[in-house]
């Protein structure tokens, strides 16, 4: 048994829940804010989720804490359900579909939630009771104390305005859009059973758009094949056979990879130029739609800096098929090194064991 210290309506936490349930894999979960301190000593910073092991150790960051764990599942042979692919080519394409629903799809899933009032209201009662319940203070002055804080971070802080909330709106959209061109033609992006594709498309699928009041309402009645989706996903573990993934990216891949380059790609380039010349604000443009005053982080460098590693480790074959599939302006990012990225963070690698930093 495992705890996990994490939030009911929680991006990331829901993202790695999928995984846990779908691994068979017990756990319990705490609200890590009353205990900042030791998880802070342990951790590095209170970022959910965060594992506590039996043992005493703490992972910290979903996506290496799940690497790690299925290499323990290989190294003690337990090699059902696995969630990589074993072709190089179709695993390094899962793994980027992951990072672009950990670091695009954040801006729309917490825009929607904070910008649209039903949302806003039914998430700062749940937070400021999960969150804030150590705080000796009125229940009504928490509450304030969240929806000031999430507004001004999330919505406001993070480049949402009038003029690029429709575009924001849109990146939601899309994201089922490209998704649902793949799921027509199997019950998971990139096989019969999930791949960490799917389960990086969990965090802000399940607890965000397919929760929250406004984008919920918009899945449920407008694309009901994602919300299946989303219910798929999180029932795999009885649902879904032997592991099943494919061994060549399919054609119907190609508009989900010509959004990461249009999106995320955009702004792992513009932030790692902005990082490297020590800038804490930057612009991008993106769809034809112009951000401005953005947050410059270190963390979405670390991102860029691990997707280079994993297409530096294949084989000149394999990176050339990788390029073959990103033939769109801007995918040569993960090849080309003209722009810097040098995060600073876990140097030596030791995620998920590294003290974390903010991710935002």
């Amino acid at each position: 048994m495992i705890k996990v210290w994490g939030i009911s309506v929680s991006y990331y936490t829901g993202k790695l829940e999928a995984y846990l349930r779908y691994k068979g894999v017990p756990y319990v979960m705490d609200n890590p804010f009353a205990c900042q301190d030791h998880i802070k000593e342990k951790a590095g910073a209170v970022q959910v989720p965060i594992i506590e092991r039996e043992d005493g150790s703490f992972l910290s960051d979903s996506t290496p804490t799940i690497q790690l764990m299925e290499q323990e599942f290989v190294e003690s042979g337990e090699t059902d359900r696995m969630v990589f692919p074993t072709d190089p080519v179709v695993r390094f394409i899962a793994l980027l579909i992951e990072d672009y629903a950990d670091e695009w799809l954040w801006r729309s899933a917490m825009s929607y939630r904070w910008s649209n009032e039903n949302d806003r209201e039914l998430l700062t009662s749940i937070l400021t009771d999960e969150l804030t319940n150590h705080v000796k203070a009125p229940r009504f002055i928490r509450r304030r104390m969240v929806k000031k804080r999430q507004l001004a971070r999330y919505v406001a802080g993070d480049g949402v305005t009038e003029t690029t909330r429709a575009h924001v709106d849109e990146t939601f959209l899309n994201a089922m859009r490209v998704m649902l061109s793949m799921l027509e033609n199997r019950p998971y992006l990139l096989g019969d059973t999930p791949s960490i594709a799917d389960i990086g498309m969990m965090g802000p699928m399940l607890r965000h758009y397919s929760q929250d009041p406004t984008p919920s309402t918009i899945m449920r009645n407008e694309w009901p094949a994602i919300t299946e989706w989303v219910a798929r996903v999180w029932n795999a573990r009885a649902t879904a056979g032997e592991t099943s993934l494919l061994d060549h990216v399919p054609d119907d891949a190609a508009p989900m990879l010509r959004e990461i380059a249009q999106t995320h790609l955009v702004q792992h380039r513009e932030n790692a130029r902005a990082f490297s010349a020590g800038q804490s604000r930057f612009e991008m443009t993106v769809q034809g739609c112009h951000y401005k005053n953005l947050p410059v982080t270190q963390y979405r460098v670390y991102c860029l800096e691990r997707l280079r590693e994993e297409f530096d480790d294949l084989s000149d074959e394999h990176k050339a098929k990788v390029q073959a599939l990103l033939p769109y302006e801007g995918c040569d990012l993960i090849w080309d090194h003209t722009v810097q990225a040098k995060s600073g963070h876990d140097v030596e690698r030791k995620a998920p064991f590294a003290h974390g930093i903010n991710v935002v």
